[in-house]
């Protein structure tokens, strides 16, 4: 079986073996030394070449100048089409990532309840009046009708119970 040779295939031969290695050098210098995309961008422009065969027959000139412009510009292209589109990350360490999701403030909010209701009546109402509402000492005092001395002395066991009450439940600081 013979091969068979167009005119395209010829100049294609013809182009490889005269431009290929020095149109190579050239274009690993404009991508700092990336071996496999200059082997690519070589390619792209032999490829555009071989597009543009009756092009360069009738220039009849040195094809060089075009082949390095052409490379050139595709390098250029390649550069302005990696600095247009975002950064791809890796997707592959979001499944160790934690969703956001609510059931731990849930679930933190139900345990916290649970043990509030384990105070006393008057405890209680001095910590939502103090720690929930934010009022100072001596407002809650007005509020609750009790002297200062007694919120503070409420809010402190209030606190202490509260602690003992979370380690119960596996809470700790």
């Amino acid at each position: 079986m013979t091969e068979r040779t167009t005119p395209d295939d010829a100049l294609m031969r013809a182009l490889y073996a005269e431009h290929a290695g020095p149109l190579l050098a050239f274009v690993l210098r404009l991508v700092a030394g990336d071996r496999h995309r200059a082997e690519d961008v070589v390619q792209e422009t032999l490829l555009r070449a071989w597009r543009n065969a009756d092009q360069l027959r009738r220039s009849g000139g040195s094809v060089r100048p075009w082949l390095v412009t052409v490379a050139r510009r595709i390098v250029i292209d390649g550069h302005r089409q990696r600095r247009a589109r975002p950064h791809e990350v890796d997707a592959a360490p979001l499944h160790v990532m934690p969703a956001a999701d609510d059931i731990d403030r849930a679930l933190r909010q139900m345990t916290i309840s649970d043990a509030l209701n384990d105070l006393t009546d008057a405890h209680r109402a001095a910590l939502v009046e103090t720690y929930f509402k934010g009022r100072t000492v001596s407002e809650a005092a007005e509020v609750l009708g009790v002297p200062a001395g007694t919120v503070r002395s409420r809010v402190f066991y209030a606190l202490r119970s509260l602690k003992l009450s979370l380690e119960e439940r596996g809470v700790t600081a």
